[in-house]
């Protein structure tokens, strides 16, 4: 069963108007407003919406910023029954001090159709689609990963480029990447915007790999599944705290990798709009009159719909001060 493809406009204005509400505060090092800004536009967007929505996959609490929270009921309540993961403000950073990155994101897919991930960190994997789902893996060593994705892709090991988050926890990684003589593309931020970029020959990464966010898994996860990319993710779980939580969701394999058709199924629309300037995307551009220019990258899997959504939307903001 597919989502009727008129939910698609309206999903891009969702993410639109979470970044345009999010846009007022480039640059002016408040994270928690630009959060709460998108946060707030993006639920009163999805409330009017002809849909009985659950968010999944909501904010994390460490933002210290009002979420759209798991189990949050949003929409009028009628019509179809989604599955919704959110991310208003993916980058908090990049758009406090200005930085290319910043993205308000969504995914929506039929009820019981998206992952309810944990709060936790996850181990992951992502690469496109003409690479063989067996020549890559997550239990691999780099080495051997390095090697396999260098052969079936017809490239010398230098000429491959990896993408990883400039984190010390991937330091034995970063060094055994540059001792194959590995490009390597450190982000400072931002993995969902990370993994995105192996969905185009034209962004020139091969491989995201790394530890980042189990959240933002999913939703990476929901975008690359309408490439056809691949994906695998492997919770962590630091203590005892972070695996009851798991429990309540339904886990119960704590060291299982998972597959990208076991994190989304069916059909699925993902949006993701640009607030600062990505590798993708422009970000947003105020213009005169209260008019501002987005860039969307949407996704839809049955119809096979892919696309850079540019659009001009008029917004007036009556309690934001520039």
């Amino acid at each position: 069963m597919s989502i009727d493809k008129k939910y698609i406009d309206l999903i891009v204005n969702v993410t639109s108007k979470g970044a345009i509400s999010a846009s007022k505060f480039i640059g002016k090092k408040d994270k928690i407003s630009a959060d709460q800004a998108a946060v707030n536009a993006m639920r009163a967007e999805l409330n009017n919406l002809n849909i009985n929505g659950k968010v999944v996959i909501g904010e994390g609490e460490l933002d210290e910023a009002p979420m759209l929270f798991i189990g949050e009921k949003v929409g009028l309540g009628t019509g179809i029954s989604v599955d919704i993961a959110v991310d208003p403000l993916e980058g908090t950073n990049f758009v406090a001090n200005n930085l290319p990155g910043g993205l308000s994101v969504i995914s929506i897919a039929e009820k019981g159709n998206l992952f309810q991930a944990p709060e936790t960190y996850m181990n992951k994997i992502a690469y496109g689609k003409n690479v063989p789902d067996e020549a890559i893996d997550l239990d691999f060593s780099v080495e051997k990963n390095i090697k396999n994705l260098a052969e079936v892709k017809n490239k010398k090991i230098n000429q491959l480029s990896v993408c990883i988050l400039d984190r010390p926890r991937h330091k034995n990684i970063i060094e055994n990447l540059k001792k194959l003589k590995v490009n390597v593309k450190l982000i400072s931020d931002g993995d969902v915007s990370g993994a995105l970029l192996v969905t185009d020959e034209k962004y020139n990464i091969d491989l995201f790999m790394g530890i980042g966010g189990g959240p933002e898994g999913v939703l990476a996860a929901a975008a690359l599944d309408a490439y056809n990319c691949h994906f695998q993710g492997k919770f962590i779980f630091d203590n005892e705290k972070d695996i009851e939580e798991a429990k309540k969701m339904g886990i119960t394999e704590f060291d299982k990798k998972y597959e990208i058709n076991e994190i989304i199924k069916g059909d699925s629309i993902f949006c993701a709009t640009a607030i600062t300037d990505t590798m993708a995307m422009k970000g947003v551009v105020s213009e005169n009159n209260n008019y501002y220019m987005t860039e969307t990258l949407v996704t839809n899997k049955t119809s096979n719909d892919n696309h850079l959504s540019i659009e001009k939307r008029k917004m007036i903001f009556d309690n934001v001060k520039n």
